[in-house]
C-alpha cells in the first residue's frame, strides 16, 4: 500500500485562522493515522498578501498544538524547495505551464485589463457567468512569437474544452460532475510571472508525492479545474477531503472580525492549547463512541475522515468555554499557578494566601479571565446592598442576620487561631448551639466578607485568606450596613 503523505500549504498573510488550523490538524491526523508523512509548505506566491512575521506564527502554531511536520523549509524531506517562491526562482512553475502549452492544454493570454473589464456575461443552466472568451486561443504562433518579443504582459490560461463535462471524486462528497460551459479558462501564470495559488498547488502536490489533500469546502468548485491538469499531465490524481465550513453561532462565516476566529486570539482569551486543539477536532467530525475529551494521541488513534460531517460546523463558544474548563481542572496544580498567577497578580496586590485562592477557583473558572471576576473581592470589599442577607433557601434575612452577625464577631474577636480549621470549629460550634441551620448561620458571615452573593469559597476559606484584621473589619462593616437599615 503507497504510504499516505498529507501536507498543510499555508499563506504567510497573518495570524492563523481557525479554518486553517482544522485543515492542519485534518492533514496531520489523516496521514498519522496510517503512520503517514505530513509535509509543511509555505505558499508565499501572493506577494501582495505577505506579512512580515506570518512565516514565525505558522511555525509557532504548529510546534505549540503539536502538530510536528516530517518535511518542510527547515527539514528537509528531499522534495524541496517547500517554500513555494523559492520554488518559482527554479522556473518549475513556468517549466510545466509550457508542457501545457505545448499539449494545447493552455495558452498565453496577451488581454489587457480594459478588454477583460468589457467582457459580457452569459447564461449556462440558467446561472449566470462571466468567463473568458478564448480571444487569445486564436492567435497564431507568429502573434504570440512577436508579443512575447515586444514584452507585451501576458498571462498563461488553462484551455477547458466549451464542450462535455469534466468529474472528479471526492472522499466525502462521492462524484461530482460539472459541464465544461460553466468552467472559466483559469490563470495558471499572473503576469508577474508568479503562479496562481490553484496551479502551484497541483504541481506541488504531484511533485511531492501528496495522497491525500485535504482543505476547506470554498475550494470544492476549483477541483473539476484540478483534475483537468493532473490528467493533461498524465499524473495520478490524489484523494481529495473538504471540509465543511465554520459558521458562528448565527450560521455565518466564521469572520476575522469576530474576535476568536485565529488560534493566537483564543490563547490570549486564555484558552490552553489542549482544549483549542480537542475542540478544532470536533469541528466537523465526530468519533464513533461520541467521546469528547481527547488528546492528540487519541485524535491519532480515533480519527477517520471518512466521518467527516458535510453539514456547517458552528463555532460553539459556550462548548469551548466548557471544554477548556474541563481541561483547567485537570492541570497539575503547579503549571496552573504558573498560567493563573499574572491574572491574580492583575487584581490582588494586598497580601493574602495566593495559593488558598487559586485552589479555590481552579474547578470553577472555564477561562483564565475569570479569575479576576472571581477574586477581585479579596483586594476590596465591593459597595454592597444589605438584601444580598436575605436568602430564601438559607432563612436568613437583614433582621436575623444582625443578630448572627454580632454574636459571631464577638466570637471571632477572641479568635487567636485564624486557621482554616479553627475557624471552621468555632463557628460549627456556635451554629451548634445555637440551634440554627448551618446555612443561617454561614451565610451572613459570607456576604459581610465578600460583598457577593456568589463567591469561589465559603465563609470559613474566604477568613482563612483574609486574615484575621482584614474579616473582622468586613463583618464590622457588614453589622454596620444592618444597623443603618434597622
Amino acid at each position: 500500500m503507497k504510504k499516505i503523505r498529507t501536507r498543510f500549504a499555508p499563506s504567510p498573510t497573518g495570524r492563523m485562522h481557525v479554518g486553517n488550523l482544522r485543515t492542519a490538524l485534518y492533514a496531520y491526523l489523516v496521514a498519522k493515522h496510517e503512520n503517514g508523512d505530513f509535509i509543511l509548505r509555505i505558499e508565499d506566491t501572493d506577494q501582495e498578501r505577505y506579512m512580515e512575521g506570518a512565516v514565525d506564527i505558522i511555525y509557532r502554531t504548529l510546534a505549540g498544538t503539536g502538530l510536528v511536520h516530517d518535511e518542510g523549509p527547515d527539514k528537509d524531506g528531499g522534495v524541496g524547495p517547500y517554500v513555494q517562491s523559492e520554488r518559482q526562482a527554479q522556473g518549475i512553475y513556468l517549466e510545466y505551464a509550457k508542457q501545457l502549452i505545448a499539449k494545447g492544454e493552455a495558452y498565453y493570454c496577451f488581454c489587457d485589463k480594459e478588454r477583460l473589464d468589457n467582457l459580457k456575461e452569459e447564461v449556462v443552466d440558467g446561472k449566470s457567468i462571466r468567463k473568458y472568451d478564448k480571444h487569445c486561443l486564436s492567435l497564431s504562433q507568429e502573434e504570440i512569437e512577436e508579443k512575447l518579443r515586444q514584452g507585451v504582459p501576458y498571462v498563461i490560461r488553462q484551455n477547458v474544452p466549451a464542450e462535455g463535462e469534466t468529474s472528479f471524486e471526492d472522499e466525502l462528497y462521492g462524484t461530482i460532475t460539472v459541464p465544461n460551459a460553466e468552467l472559466d479558462d483559469m490563470i495558471l501564470i499572473k503576469s508577474d510571472g508568479y503562479p496562481t495559488y490553484n496551479f502551484a498547488n497541483v504541481v506541488d502536490d504531484h511533485l511531492m508525492g501528496i495522497t491525500h489533500v485535504v482543505r476547506g469546502q470554498e475550494y470544492l468548485s476549483s477541483s473539476p479545474k484540478y483534475n483537468r491538469l493532473y490528467q493533461a499531465f498524465g499524473w495520478e490524481v490524489p484523494s481529495y477531503i473538504h471540509c465543511p465550513t465554520i459558521t458562528n453561532e448565527d450560521h455565518e462565516k466564521l469572520s476575522k472580525r469576530s474576535g476568536h476566529s485565529s488560534y493566537e486570539d483564543l490563547l490570549e482569551q486564555g484558552f490552553l492549547t489542549e482544549a483549542i486543539v480537542n475542540f478544532v477536532a470536533l469541528l466537523g467530525w465526530s468519533p464513533e463512541d461520541n467521546q469528547e475529551i481527547f488528546t492528540l494521541e487519541e485524535l491519532v488513534k480515533a480519527f477517520d475522515y471518512h466521518h467527516i460531517s458535510k453539514s456547517p460546523a458552528v463555532f460553539d463558544m459556550v462548548k469551548l468555554r466548557w471544554m477548556n474548563g474541563e481541561y483547567i481542572k485537570k492541570m497539575d496544580f503547579d503549571r496552573f499557578r504558573e498560567m493563573a498567577l499574572p491574572y491574580v497578580k492583575e487584581v490582588i496586590t494586598r497580601k493574602v494566601k495566593v495559593d488558598a485562592i487559586l485552589e479555590l477557583v481552579k474547578t470553577r473558572i472555564e477561562v483564565f479571565p475569570d479569575i479576576r471576576e472571581h477574586i477581585d473581592f479579596f483586594e476590596e470589599l465591593p459597595d454592597y446592598e444589605i438584601s444580598l442577607y436575605t436568602h430564601k433557601k438559607m432563612k436568613t434575612n437583614a433582621e436575623n442576620s444582625l443578630e448572627i452577625l454580632r454574636e459571631e464577631y464577638a466570637l471571632l474577636q477572641k479568635q487567636e487561631d485564624w486557621t482554616l480549621d479553627a475557624l471552621h470549629d468555632t463557628l460549627m460550634q456556635y451554629i451548634s448551639e445555637k440551634g440554627i441551620k448551618n446555612g443561617t448561620g454561614l451565610w451572613p458571615v459570607r456576604i459581610a466578607v465578600s460583598g457577593k452573593q456568589m463567591t469561589p469559597g465559603g465563609a470559613f476559606e474566604i477568613m482563612d485568606i483574609l486574615g484575621r484584621e482584614e474579616s473582622l473589619r468586613r463583618i464590622e462593616i457588614g453589622i454596620s450596613k444592618l444597623e443603618k437599615a434597622e
